[in-house]
């Protein structure tokens, strides 16, 4: 999980170690990050504590202010968890420029459904929380943003792009539906868990290819 939000909002000082804490190998950052995304997914954002958490991490709440300020922290942490890889492969992708646009981005398309939908919690969901609308996710927000423009780019590259080259409008439009498209899978998938993520993924890269038109660029 991306390690970079609320780095400057962490406690001085060293927590005391916790007996209680399962020996699960992993540090006590990442393991109140994985209590976390249970629990906002299974139980729900709003009625989880941070003193649910801690205890889920298996600490006492008070060390896990030394990680972390409170539930929004840990919220936009696992919200950029989400987007960071996504849009690491997506500037890289952006940037090979000799591949064929349509195939750079169904290789997008399929990434972004095995980010969310192949962990195992369903944290694309906690984008339809209303408290993502607030200022402590801001990056989260700008982070998304630039993902959906680098979509925008390599579709403006495939035929598409010349076919609508005095449509800005239009293209905005199979843009958005294509994203649209590729961050709502996490609802469908949601409904059947159990569905192969890779034969998932790849499925919904074709689709959304036909919704934006692209046909002989490259893509699978």
């Amino acid at each position: 999980m991306s390690g970079g939000a609320g780095e400057g909002a962490r406690r001085v000082g060293r927590p005391r170690a916790d007996q209680q804490r399962p020996d699960s190998g992993r540090p006590p950052r990442e393991e109140l990050l994985c209590a976390a995304a249970e629990l906002f997914t299974v139980r729900g954002y709003a009625a989880t504590t941070t003193r649910a958490v801690a205890e889920r991490a298996g600490m006492r709440q008070a060390t896990m202010y030394h990680y972390f300020g409170g539930k929004e922290e840990l919220l936009a942490e696992l919200l950029e968890s989400t987007v960071s890889p996504s849009l690491a492969l997506a500037r890289r992708l952006l940037a090979e420029i000799e591949r064929p646009a349509g195939r750079r981005l169904w290789e997008l398309c399929r990434s972004d459904v095995l980010q969310l939908c192949g962990g195992p919690y369903n944290l694309g969901a906690l984008y339809l929380l209303p408290e993502v609308s607030g200022a402590r996710f801001t990056r989260f927000r700008r982070m998304r943003g630039e993902l959906r423009y680098v979509y925008r780019e390599l579709l403006d590259r495939t035929s598409v792009g010349a076919e609508l080259a005095g449509d800005r409008a239009g293209l905005t439009l199979r843009n958005d539906l294509v994203f649209g498209l590729i961050e709502g899978v996490m609802l469908i998938h949601r409904s059947d868990p159990e569905r192969p993520v890779e034969a998932f993924a790849e499925a919904a890269a074709d689709a959304a290819m036909r919704i934006a038109g692209v046909k002989d660029d490259g893509a699978a």
